[in-house]
């Protein structure tokens, strides 16, 4: 086994989002993927396991295990690429529990192609817009997460969640976004993720599953750039295709490789 810490949505080192990945021989217990997420104490670990030409993928955060996950697919395709498991020059296919993702070199970065993910218009509440002192001019939400628009940049960039005031909002996952201010971007977001052990995740690739398509139609392009305005910020370029898919294209800097010492040899 091999453990590596990668920044993802990023070219420069202690920016962007830092992710695990782990690659395996065989598989292993979900209590071992999750004891070593914990250990490695990022918002999201991928682990892989080669099958035939394929890789199996699965990711976990300190807490729980979640089912899509960009920025730590991002960092596994970068770890394969870069140490030559797999030919630049050809597409990596992998298998997960959202079904098949893909990832490719193009130029100096790489291409992630994950589903465009929808929600439907919803609601506000009380508890939302006190827990994040907003007021949102959109809502909406599916089985996973709230999607939310403001219509103030600077307001996103101030905003100071009361964590347990959103403990009584059901889902645990809230996108916040806002049209950018900055003209080298389109939209801008921040991610807080408290249901599933993450309070504010830097740079989501899930997340712009949902923001491409939802800008997309609101500033009628299918490409566009993100920023996601963490305390470490990142970039994510999207395109939308005609399959209901996004593609996403960015960069990575290896921060840590290591071969665990516990492993029996």
């Amino acid at each position: 086994m091999r453990i590596f810490t990668v920044d993802t949505f990023t070219d420069k080192p202690f920016t962007g989002n830092p992710a695990g990945v782990c690659i395996f021989e065989g598989d292993s217990s979900d209590e071992l993927y999750l004891q070593i997420a914990r250990e490695i104490n990022c918002s999201e670990t991928a682990f892989l396991i080669k099958n035939n030409e394929k890789f199996n993928i699965r990711w976990f955060t300190p807490k729980i295990e979640v089912n899509l996950c960009g920025h730590a697919t991002l960092a596994a395709a970068h770890i394969l690429y870069k140490y030559r498991y797999c030919d630049p020059s050809q597409e990596i296919e992998f298998e997960s529990k959202s079904g098949r993702l893909t990832a490719k070199k193009i130029g100096n970065k790489i291409e992630l192609n994950f589903p465009q993910i929808f929600v439907k218009e919803a609601a506000s509440n009380e508890n939302i817009e006190k827990a994040f002192g907003i007021k949102p001019i959109y809502v909406g939400k599916n089985d996973n997460r709230y999607l939310i628009e403001i219509d103030n940049f600077e307001r996103l960039l101030s905003i100071k969640p009361n964590f347990q005031m959103l403990k009584s909002v059901d889902l645990g996952r809230f996108i916040i976004t806002a049209k950018s201010n900055l003209p080298k971007y389109d939209f801008c977001s921040r991610y807080f993720a408290p249901g599933v052990g993450v309070m504010e995740d830097l740079v989501t690739g899930t997340a712009h599953c949902y923001l491409a398509p939802y800008w997309g139609q609101k500033l009628g392009k299918t490409t566009m750039t993100g920023f996601q305005a963490s305390e470490r910020s990142g970039t994510v370029e999207c395109e939308l295709s005609n399959d209901d898919r996004v593609l996403m294209r960015a960069k990575a800097v290896v921060m840590h490789e290591l071969v665990p010492n516990w492993i029996k040899q």
